[in-house]
């Protein structure tokens, strides 16, 4: 036991191996530990991106060859909004590494992508008009989450 300022406190410095597995060392590594992940998932990301990309190029290409003008165009918008998706993750993972902090606007706003790719498909598929009043609550939901959020983070940009 670790004596000091009135409390006892359990030891949990341990020594094996030559490995130091106190409670101030994984304090220590665990941010490490996560950096390596975030580098990871960017990697990941910026590999989806890029394949992302070459869909849209692809279905942009095929337009023509769809069954009608409308189904190549949703199809070639369905592909830029999924890499407009991924790219805004990939910045949410970018603005990590440079501030220590992760933002939710730009994950709040792939989200809203995400509902407008969706509802963007609407035409194609048959739907309960329930099903498009909670989509339209969510996409209000998460823009005026957008709009408070971007504030918020703001404010504090400039705070800090």
């Amino acid at each position: 036991m670790i004596s000091g300022a009135g409390t006892d406190l359990p030891d949990f410095t341990r020594r094996s191996m030559g490995v130091d597995l106190s409670f101030k060392s994984l304090t220590g590594t665990l941010p490490v530990i996560t950096r390596w992940i975030y580098l990871a998932i960017a990697i990941a990301l910026a590999l989806l991106a890029i394949l992302s990309l070459v869909d849209v190029a692809k279905s942009f290409f095929n337009i023509g060859g769809s069954l009608t003008l409308t189904a190549g165009i949703l199809s070639s918008l369905h592909s830029v909004l999924l890499t407009i998706i991924i790219v805004e993750i990939l910045e949410t993972v970018i603005v990590y590494f440079k501030t220590n902090r992760v933002l939710v606007r730009p994950i709040l706003i792939a989200g809203l992508t995400a509902m407008v790719r969706r509802i963007l498909f609407y035409g194609v598929e048959v739907i309960e008009p329930v099903d498009l009043l909670v989509d339209a609550v969510v996409i209000a939901v998460l823009t005026a989450a957008v709009v408070v959020i971007g504030k918020e983070e703001q404010q504090e940009m400039k705070a800090g």
